[in-house]
């Protein structure tokens, strides 16, 4: 279970989760897509994990179709194998599907922005067993930091040093790419070992660490474009926002623009949802709505007179009552939020109910996170709260607490 991010990953697949009005992983996939990867394989874990995946993205035509991508991807799963970690599920996939080729390993809480043929190139130059991809970060304590040389080989990480010990400012982003020699190494004795008495086997704290102490070239890559580890909420809010922003080349546009000079979306495809987005513009014209900065509406969507929108994402069939302030916050879908509600750099999960008049405001704060399914009472005050799905919540004062159902 991805810990980090709960309670929105409570009975969810964390690349399942919806960021952008869109799973998580899509925007991944849509990167690589874009430069010719045509073959994936998910290496779900787990019934959750699998149902999410598979039920979206099945074989992977809906997704070729949406974003015109010819010919189509093709998607495979991890069979019903149970694995001791990432490095295991890939050790598991190559065998399975007798993966010859070199293989890009990315895990699937991180957008990226990577040039694939210049990582190729710079792959086969250094002859390199794997090379990772390696990005730059001020705060070196929240990383995995590489000890590398002039020529970019590895010789350790060093895990959550402090800024003192960290032997450079470049962080393990967890993009992997492998040759097919990987699984003549899978097969070694202390490989199997390590899996059979740890029951682990992890890219980071296991394969690598091995690779490197056992003499194996391995190589950093330093990506040029943007990285986004989505690992916590509040690296939620800061991938939402960066990508809005422009920042991530592969997804700059997300249909419905409202014009060349506004960084506005407002989504609509069929007859019934342009209807709800002339609306909205027309409401938007007239003043009797606000947008700031760089906003994403999704389709569906009802939005009522007095209602102020800042750097912000609401998702699909979502309903924003009179006067609400909603800034630097993700609503999902089906939510609805009532009058005069504020919604302050927080998450709002799917199917979430948060009630609230102008006479009795409620305000969620300071990083919350509401997670689906959840009904809040008009008059809550919520301040780095985090309340787990199919919970009912009382009027009251939350602040820096965990209300489960």
């Amino acid at each position: 279970m991805a810990t980090r991010l709960l309670p929105l990953t409570a009975g969810v697949s964390k690349a399942y989760l919806r960021l952008l009005n869109r799973p998580l992983i899509e925007i991944s996939l849509l990167c690589l897509a874009k430069q010719g990867v045509k073959n994936f394989i998910f290496g779900v874990k787990g019934y959750t994990n699998y149902r999410c995946l598979h039920d979206y993205f099945e074989s992977g035509v809906g997704f070729s179709a949406r974003y015109g991508i010819v010919p189509r991807i093709h998607i495979k799963y991890q069979p019903n194998v149970e694995d001791h970690g990432s490095a295991d599920s890939a050790r598991i996939n190559m065998e399975y599907y007798d993966v010859k080729d070199s293989v890009f390993a990315v895990q699937g809480d991180n957008i990226f922005d990577i040039d694939l043929r210049d990582l190729l190139e710079s792959h086969r130059e250094k002859g390199a067993l794997m090379t990772i991809g390696l990005r730059p970060v001020e705060d070196v304590e929240g990383y995995g930091i590489a000890d590398v040389d002039k020529e970019m080989r590895i010789s350790r990480f060093v895990e959550k040093p402090s800024k003192e010990e960290a032997p450079s400012k470049l962080a393990n982003t967890g993009l992997y790419f492998v040759t097919p020699d990987i699984r003549k190494i899978f097969k070694e004795r202390s490989i199997r070992d390590m899996i059979s008495k740890k029951k682990r086997l992890d890219f980071g704290y296991d394969l690598i660490p091995y690779l490197i102490e056992t003499g194996r070239s391995m190589y950093g890559y330093v990506l040029s474009g943007c990285w986004y580890d989505v690992g916590t909420p509040q690296r939620y809010l800061e991938a939402m926002s960066g990508i809005l922003h422009g920042q991530l080349a592969s997804l700059r546009d997300f249909g419905g623009r409202i014009s060349e000079d506004a960084t506005v979306w407002v989504q609509g495809e069929s007859p019934e949802s342009m209807k709800r987005r002339e609306r909205i513009l027309k409401k938007f014209k007239q003043g009797k709505i606000e947008f700031d900065g760089p906003v994403l509406i999704g389709r569906h969507c009802q939005i009522e007179d007095g209602a102020r929108i800042v750097n912000s994402c609401i998702d699909n069939y979502t309903k924003v009552g009179r006067n609400v302030t909603i800034e630097g916050s993700a609503v999902m879908d089906r939510a609805i939020i009532g009058d005069g509600a504020e919604i302050r750099e927080s998450i709002v999960g799917r199917h979430t109910t948060v009630n609230s008049a102008l006479s009795s405001p409620t305000r969620v704060s300071s990083v919350s996170v509401v997670a689906h399914d959840v009904t809040v009472e008009a008059g809550c005050q919520l301040r780095a709260t985090r309340v787990y799905p199919h919970t009912y919540l009382p009027r009251g004062d939350y602040g820096k607490v965990t209300i489960r159902r």
